[in-house]
């Protein structure tokens, strides 16, 4: 982080200035304009990708095929999509009106931008957790402060540069920092913060963002359990797509499983399962310099990892190390309720607990027992496993049969629920997230208008009473067609 230089709080207040300043001058209202900044953004994104591959390694020493697939390719796309959709997205809109009396009022929901606001993003997905967001700002209209995590240095100071290489700097500004600066900039009056990270700093966000009633999304993380299915799952695959999602960024993602709920008699065959997929996915071993495996932000994460392994009961498969990286490791032999360490709190590495229960049932239970979870990992054939997740659970998204893959689906949103946070993003929910429905009605002024609501004026008569008591006395079903 030493070559990172954050700016003063000083500095920090005068980009704020500055963009509320050109939010309120109109500058980005214009759908032109916003088109030109969302190509700006794809060509930022596709120009610049060996720097940003290269700042990757620097960081997290990821392999370019975990750049492309979540971080690079969907900012293009993001950005192209947004393009493409903008004029629908931001078109206004007129419901329908089922009463002829005021049929007339040209009804219309008017798509605000909400202003200025801030995204705060993590280290562990620098780019996309950043740029998403951001896609959806520009396309709503509004001017953006971006502050990236001083954990990737590498990726933060390129940000800057980038931003205001290919982002009009009237707009869209980079600022530097850490627990002080982030403290100064949500001190400052905001339209709308997007913070991505822990629920420790969610909740203080939340208690800053209270202090002057700015909306918040908080994007937060949590434990993202399995369950299995033995009955009726083809192991080998789940293990196999289980271990893909977990592996990702060396488990250092909010949507990696976090751990796995499998029937007790299926617990050997899965841990088995889960051995040869990982060895179909590094042959020569998991640490082999030809691996890719990417490693674990630092130090002290690193040592907390390890204290996990050395301090929990059940048996561990795996668990070696070389520098900062660490083998997918695999531990059973866990059974619920469970206190052990390794479920305490959201793991946040390469570390993959099997608990064992006696049924679906018993996961359900357990899983309901905790924190709302960010996603919900269910992997069954059976309708009726997957109605009682649906019906009897809660999460911030519920899928089957796959692992970290939806988040290639801009079509549903992304986003917690209670202890995993709450907003949402991706697609159109990202433009949603910075969007303000402005309710308007526009009453012609005319005699014939007023005279179809004379009864609403003073004085009052039994005419007036009969038109105010309409709605409350409609017409409700009998009680045997409800």
């Amino acid at each position: 982080m030493s070559n990172l230089e954050f700016h003063t709080n000083d500095k920090i207040s005068q980009a704020h200035k500055d963009l509320r300043q050109t939010f309120l001058k109109g500058t980005t209202l214009p759908l032109e304009f916003r088109r030109h900044q969302l190509l700006q953004v794809a060509r930022l994104a596709q120009e610049k990708q060996e720097a940003i591959l290269s700042a990757l390694e620097a960081d997290l020493g990821r392999h370019p095929v975990e750049a492309y697939l979540p971080e690079i390719g969907p900012i293009v796309a993001s950005a192209l999509g947004a393009v493409q959709c903008l004029d629908d997205w931001a078109r206004p809109e007129n419901p329908h009106i089922s009463e002829q009396w005021r049929s007339n009022w040209n009804t219309t929901i008017h798509k605000a931008p909400k202003g200025v606001v801030v995204i705060i993003s993590p280290w562990n997905y620098p780019w996309i957790i950043t740029f998403g967001p951001l896609i959806g700002a520009i396309a709503a209209g509004c001017t953006v402060l971006i502050k990236p995590s001083e954990h990737s240095p590498a990726c933060a100071k390129l940000m800057q540069d980038l931003v205001s290489e290919y982002l009009d700097p009237r707009a869209f500004r980079v600022v530097q920092g850490a627990v002080d600066e982030t403290a100064h900039i949500l001190s400052l009056k905001w339209d709308h913060i997007f913070f991505t990270g822990s629920t420790r700093v969610g909740r203080i966000v939340a208690e800053a963002a209270g202090k002057n009633l700015t909306p918040v999304t908080l994007e937060l993380g949590g434990q993202c359990p399995v369950f299995v299915d033995g009955k009726n799952t083809n192991l080998s695959l789940a293990a196999k797509r289980i271990l893909w999602g977990k592996q990702q960024n060396a488990g250092q993602v909010c949507v990696a499983p976090n751990h796995v709920f499998v029937e007790k008699e299926f617990e050997g065959k899965l841990v088995s399962a889960f051995g040869e997929a990982a060895k179909s996915f590094w042959p020569d071993g998991a640490l082999d310099a030809k691996s890719n495996l990417a490693r674990i932000v630092n130090k002290g994460h690193f040592k907390h990892l390890q204290s996990l392994l050395a301090r929990t009961k059940g048996l561990i498969k795996g668990g070696k190390t070389e520098g900062l990286r660490m083998e997918p490791t695999f531990v059973h032999n866990l059974n619920v309720p469970t206190d052990d360490v390794l479920m305490t709190s959201e793991i946040f590495g390469p570390i993959l607990p099997i608990i064992s229960v006696n049924s679906v049932d018993e996961a359900i239970e357990n899983i309901r027992s905790g924190p709302t979870p960010l996603v919900l990992y269910v992997f069954t054939e059976d309708q009726e496993v997957k109605n009682k997740f649906i019906q009897q659970t809660q999460s911030g998204q519920l899928i089957f049969q796959e692992t970290f893959g939806q988040l290639a689906v801009p079509e549903i949103p992304f986003g917690g629920q209670g202890d995993s946070g709450y907003g949402a993003y991706l697609g159109k929910y990202s433009f949603d997230t910075f969007t303000h429905l402005r309710g308007s009605i526009d009453v012609p002024l005319i005699p014939e208008v007023d005279a179809a609501m004379a009864l609403k004026y003073p004085p009052y008569n039994p005419g007036s009473e009969a038109f105010a008591k309409y709605n409350a006395n409609l017409p409700i079903p009998d009680k045997s067609q409800s």
